[in-house]
C-alpha cells in the first residue's frame, strides 16, 4: 500500500464539505452559461436552438456516456483521485469557453466540460455512502445535493455580476481558474476508505448493469428522474432568458432574482427531501419514491403558474415553491439507487442511473425548449420561450406517475447495507 493510501482520510463531515464545494463548482460552471445566454447569443449570433444544443446536447453527449466507465474506474482504483482529476478537467474547459469565437468552438468546449464533470458525481455518491451509516445516508446525500441549488444560485449571481463588470468571457475564465485551484485540495484531503478484503473489489460493469436491469424499480426510478431532469435542466438553462424577455429584467437584476429563489427554495427543498426520506423511509421504503412523486405534482403547477404570472411580485413566491419541490427528489432517489446494488457496486450503479438520467434529461431538455421557442416565435414573439417552458412542465407529471409505480416495487428490490457486500 502506497504512503498516499495510508494517509488518514478527513473526517466524514470534512469530506462531505469538500465534496459539496466541488459539486457547487460543478453547477456554477453549468449555470453561468444560462445567466449569460443573452450576451453570448448576441455576441456569437446564435439562435435559441443552437444555444439549447450548447447548453444541453454538447454537455450531455460525453458527460452521460463517460459517466459509467469513469464510475467503474473509480470503484476499481480511487474514487477520490477520479473526482479531483474531474474537477481539474472541467475547470480547464470552463476557462476555455471564455475564448470561444463561434458556435462550433463553444460547442466543443462545453463537450469538454461534460467530459470532466462525468467523473465527479457517481464516485462522490459512493464515497458518501461509504462514510455515512444507512440511517444518516439520505441526509448526507441531500447535503451533498445542496451543491445543485447553491451552484445554480451562485452561477446566476456571480455570472451576472462578472459579466456586468468584465464581460461574459472573463466570467468563464474566473470560474475555470477557481476550479483548478480546488482540484489539488480535494486530492490531498479526500480519501477512500480501505477495502475490507479482496472480495470487496469493484464488480465489472457487465455484472452490475444486468443486476440493476432485472429490477423494475431501477428503470422506474431512472425514467421518472429523467423526465423530471428533462424539464429541470431546461428550466435551469432558459429561465434567466425568460425573466429578461418576458418580464423585462436586466442581467444583474435577473441574477439577483434567480439566486434568491434558488438559495431559499432550492436549499430548503433538497434538505427537506433528505430529512423526510430518512424518517419516512425507515418504516416503509416506498417513501423514497412516493415523496418525490408528490413533490413533482406540486412542482408542475407551481412552475407553470409562476412563469405565466403577470409580474415578478406574483411570480416570485410561486417560483419559490417550484424551486423547492422540483429538487426535493435528490436525497431520496439517490439513496434508493445506492441500495439497489451491493456496496462494491455503488459507483457503477450510480453511473448507470446517471447515464439514463443525463442522456434524456440533460441531452434533450435544453435543446427541446430552445427548438420549440424558435418554432413559436412567429406566433408569440418574445413570449415564445415562456410558452415553451410552461408546456414542458407536463414532464413533471409524467415523472410523478412513474415514481408512484416505483414506490410499489422498491421494497422488493432493496439491498440492505453491509460492509461485507
Amino acid at each position: 500500500m502506497s504512503p498516499k493510501t495510508k494517509r488518514a482520510s478527513a473526517s466524514p463531515r470534512v469530506l462531505l464539505a469538500l465534496l459539496l464545494i466541488a459539486y457547487i463548482f460543478n453547477f456554477l460552471d453549468r449555470q453561468i452559461l444560462g445567466i449569460l445566454a443573452e450576451p453570448i447569443k448576441a455576441d456569437l449570433h446564435l439562435t435559441d436552438t443552437e444555444f439549447g444544443a450548447i447548453g444541453g446536447l454538447a454537455f450531455a453527449m460525453l458527460y452521460s456516456v463517460l459517466g459509467l466507465p469513469l464510475a467503474y474506474l473509480a470503484d476499481r482504483t480511487s474514487r477520490s483521485a477520479v473526482i479531483a482529476a474531474s474537477v481539474a478537467v472541467w475547470s480547464a474547459f470552463t476557462a476555455l469557453c471564455g475564448t470561444a469565437t463561434g458556435y462550433l468552438q463553444l460547442f466543443l468546449y462545453r463537450l469538454g466540460v461534460g467530459v470532466g464533470e462525468a467523473g465527479g458525481v457517481a464516485p462522490s455518491y459512493a464515497l458518501i455512502a461509504d462514510h455515512f451509516p444507512p440511517e444518516r445516508r439520505a441526509r448526507a446525500l441531500a447535503i451533498y445535493s445542496l451543491g445543485i441549488p447553491l451552484g445554480l444560485a451562485g452561477g446566476s449571481l456571480i455570472g451576472a455580476y462578472l459579466a456586468h463588470w468584465v464581460g461574459w468571457r472573463s466570467a468563464f475564465l474566473v470560474m475555470g481558474v477557481a476550479g483548478l485551484i480546488l482540484a489539488p485540495i480535494l486530492r490531498y484531503f479526500v480519501r477512500d476508505l480501505p477495502k475490507a478484503k479482496p472480495s470487496a473489489a469493484a464488480a465489472p460493469i457487465a455484472e452490475v448493469f444486468p443486476l440493476l436491469a432485472r429490477k423494475p424499480s431501477f428503470w422506474l426510478l431512472a425514467l421518472a428522474s429523467s423526465s423530471s431532469s428533462l424539464i429541470g435542466y431546461g428550466l435551469a438553462l432558459w429561465t434567466p432568458a425568460v425573466i429578461m424577455r418576458s418580464f423585462g429584467l436586466e442581467l444583474v437584476g435577473t441574477g439577483q432574482f434567480l439566486s434568491s429563489l434558488l438559495l431559499i427554495g432550492g436549499t430548503a427543498g433538497v434538505f427537506a427531501g433528505g430529512l423526510l426520506a430518512d424518517r419516512l423511509g425507515a418504516g416503509n421504503k416506498a417513501w423514497y419514491a412516493r415523496l418525490p412523486a408528490i413533490a413533482w405534482v406540486v412542482s408542475a403547477f407551481a412552475w407553470a403558474a409562476g412563469l405565466l404570472a403577470p409580474n415578478l411580485w406574483i411570480a416570485w413566491p410561486l417560483l419559490l415553491v417550484g424551486n423547492a419541490v422540483n429538487i426535493l427528489w435528490l436525497g431520496p432517489v439517490i439513496t434508493a439507487v445506492q441500495h439497489l446494488a451491493p456496496a462494491r457496486m455503488r459507483s457503477t450503479a450510480s453511473g448507470s442511473f446517471l447515464l439514463i438520467n443525463n442522456l434524456i434529461g440533460l441531452g434533450v431538455g435544453p435543446l427541446l425548449i430552445g427548438r420549440i421557442s424558435d418554432a413559436l416565435k412567429s406566433t408569440y414573439g418574445a413570449d415564445a420561450l415562456r410558452v415553451a417552458a410552461v408546456g414542458g412542465t407536463a414532464f413533471y407529471l409524467l415523472a410523478a406517475i412513474l415514481m408512484f409505480f416505483a414506490a410499489k416495487r422498491l421494497q422488493n428490490d432493496w439491498v440492505e447495507d453491509s460492509r461485507e457486500a
